[in-house]
C-alpha cells in the first residue's frame, strides 16, 4: 500500500530541490518533467506527438525536440499552452502510472509543474505545494537564466497563486534559505507519514 504524494508549485519555486529532500527522508520520488523530457526523445511517443502537431521545425538537428522552441511556442499564449499540455499530458500521466505501480509500499511523491492544471490532482490522496513569494519567485527564475519576462509569461500561463493554494493540503513556505526550506519539508514529511500510517491502519 502506498501513500500517492502530488508535488507541484510556480516556476522556480524549489519543487526539485524539495523533491530531492523528501527523496532523502525515505520516500519514493518521480520527476514528471524528466519523463516529459525522456518522452521528447526520437522514437518516443511524445516525440512523435509534437513533430507531428508543430511540425519539424521544431527539432534540433540531432532529431531531439529542441525545448527552448517549444517553450518559445508554449508560453506564447494561454490558448497554446492548453494545446501543448492537452497533447503531452496523457502520455505523461500513463508512463507516470506505469511507475507508480511497482512501488508496494511506502510514500511516493511525484513533481509534476502542472498537476492542478491537468487535472491530474484527483490522482493523489494528498498535495502538496510548494509556495513562495512573487517577487523572490522572479529573482529566482532570473538566477537560473531566464529573464523577466519568460519568468512572468509562464507565471500567467501557470495557475494563479491563490487559487493554486486553495488546492494544497499542505503549502511548504521557500521564501526563506536553504535551512529554512529544509525544515518546512521535514515539517510536511512528518505529517505524510502520519498520513500514510492512517492509511494502512
Amino acid at each position: 500500500m502506498i501513500l500517492r504524494v502530488g508535488l507541484t508549485g510556480g516556476i522556480a519555486s524549489g519543487k526539485s530541490t524539495v523533491r530531492e529532500l523528501l527523496a532523502g527522508l525515505g520516500c519514493h520520488t518521480i520527476d514528471a518533467d524528466r519523463l516529459v523530457a525522456e518522452l521528447y526523445q526520437s522514437g518516443r511517443a511524445g516525440h512523435a506527438a509534437l513533430v507531428a502537431t508543430y511540425g519539424r521545425g521544431i527539432l534540433r538537428e540531432d532529431e531531439s525536440v529542441d525545448r527552448v522552441k517549444l517553450a518559445n511556442i508554449a508560453f506564447s499564449s494561454p490558448a497554446e499552452a492548453k494545446k501543448l499540455n492537452a497533447l503531452i499530458h496523457p502520455i505523461v500521466i500513463e508512463a507516470t502510472e506505469e511507475l507508480l505501480q511497482r512501488i508496494e509500499e511506502g510514500i511516493a511523491v511525484v513533481e509534476a509543474t502542472l498537476m492542478i492544471e491537468s487535472g491530474g490532482r484527483h490522482r493523489y490522496h494528498k498535495l502538496v505545494i510548494v509556495d513562495l513569494e512573487p517577487a523572490v519567485q522572479i529573482e529566482r527564475g532570473v538566477a537560473r537564466g531566464l529573464t523577466r519576462e519568460e519568468v512572468e509569461r509562464r507565471i500567467a500561463n501557470q495557475l494563479p497563486r491563490q487559487e493554486r493554494l486553495r488546492w494544497a493540503d499542505y503549502v511548504i513556505d521557500n521564501s526563506g534559505d536553504r535551512a529554512q526550506l529544509e525544515a518546512e519539508t521535514r515539517r510536511v514529511y512528518e505529517l505524510l507519514v502520519r498520513d500514510y500510517e492512517a492509511r494502512k491502519t
